[in-house]
């Protein structure tokens, strides 16, 4: 049974005319900001809405399991890979239009955040300085409302489309989305496809400046310079996880080729060979001495794929 839902996929993937690059067997340290991963059985990179709809509609009629991946931050692929579909979004979820009337940006999904924070910055409009050096995929940024606890991107969304199988293709409104910390309300199986974004016309050494505060302060605070999935636990409310971290002495400790970062304590980063279960290895330690300390329970911000559940 398992050979035929697979050979139903394949053809599909294989079929003439399908809109899109696929790879068997795909590596997905190629793809993660960890560097980390085993491979995904199909990966395929879709360039039209059509071929996305296909794709998803045949592994949930088949029983395959399927994920889409943005630009891979946030993310911890298991050293066995993803027995499944993964899905990257192409050429038509890479659009990235500013409409000067209503001033909003109209982007794909696909687009990489940075490009939409660089075009609002050469043209003057301000608004989505404050997530400026945070890697990552439009999409990505939306389902994570990447940001801080004060000031996120879904603040600046005016709307929202996606497509789930379950519920077909859904438009919301900014104000229609729960947003919170490292959150949104959409749904496990719905695919963020594009989005509205507000900005206002500001002056552009206001914008210059707070940008360049931001990467300084990323700069000083955080060890860029390492692969990594970015901060690895949520801050619980008024508490900082790097400084409960350091409090339990775990600041700098090393499972395999992976470490605590000594530069920020929720930052676990790739030493060079670090596996995934390196990597896992020093999340759970973390949980379980911040809980013994301080009955907190750290909550993961990265997406844990290919893990048993």
């Amino acid at each position: 049974m398992a050979a035929q839902h697979a050979s139903s996929l394949e053809a599909l993937l294989v079929a003439e005319g399908f809109d899109g690059d696929v790879y068997l067997n795909e590596p997905l340290s190629h793809h993660t900001t960890y560097r980390i991963g085993g491979p995904a059985r199909y990966f395929a990179q879709v360039g039209s809405l059509g071929a996305l709809k296909n794709l998803v509609e045949t592994c949930q009629e088949q029983g395959i399991p399927w994920i889409v991946l943005g630009r891979g931050s946030n993310v911890l692929v298991s050293d066995a890979g993803f027995d499944g579909l993964v899905i990257t979004l192409g050429r038509d979820f890479r659009a990235c239009r500013y409409d000067e009337s209503e001033h909003r940006f109209y982007v794909g999904a696909g687009v990489a955040l940075s490009t939409v924070v660089q075009e609002a910055f050469h043209r003057s409009l301000a608004g989505l300085e404050f997530v400026v050096g945070t890697p990552g995929s439009v999409g990505g940024a939306l389902r994570m409302n990447a940001g801080s606890r004060d000031k996120w991107i879904g603040n600046q969304v005016v709307s929202v489309t996606s497509f789930s199988p379950s519920r077909g293709f859904i438009k919301r409104t900014g104000g229609e989305v729960q947003w919170g910390y490292r959150t949104s309300s959409f749904g496990e199986d719905e695919i963020i496809l594009e989005c509205e974004l507000a900005v206002k016309p500001a002056d552009p050494f206001f914008i210059r400046g707070k940008m360049e505060a931001t990467l300084t302060n990323r700069r000083k605070s955080q060890p860029l310079n390492a692969p990594s999935c970015g901060s690895v636990f949520k801050n619980p409310e008024g508490v900082s996880v790097a400084r409960l971290v350091e409090e339990v002495g775990l600041k700098g400790a090393r499972m395999g080729g992976a470490q605590v970062s000594e530069k920020h304590a929720n930052f676990i980063v790739n030493e060079g060979n670090a596996t995934a279960q390196d990597v896992k290895s020093l999340i759970e330690l973390i949980q379980v001495r911040v809980y013994q300390q301080y009955g907190v329970q750290l909550q993961p911000e990265v997406r844990f794929v290919g893990f048993p559940a």
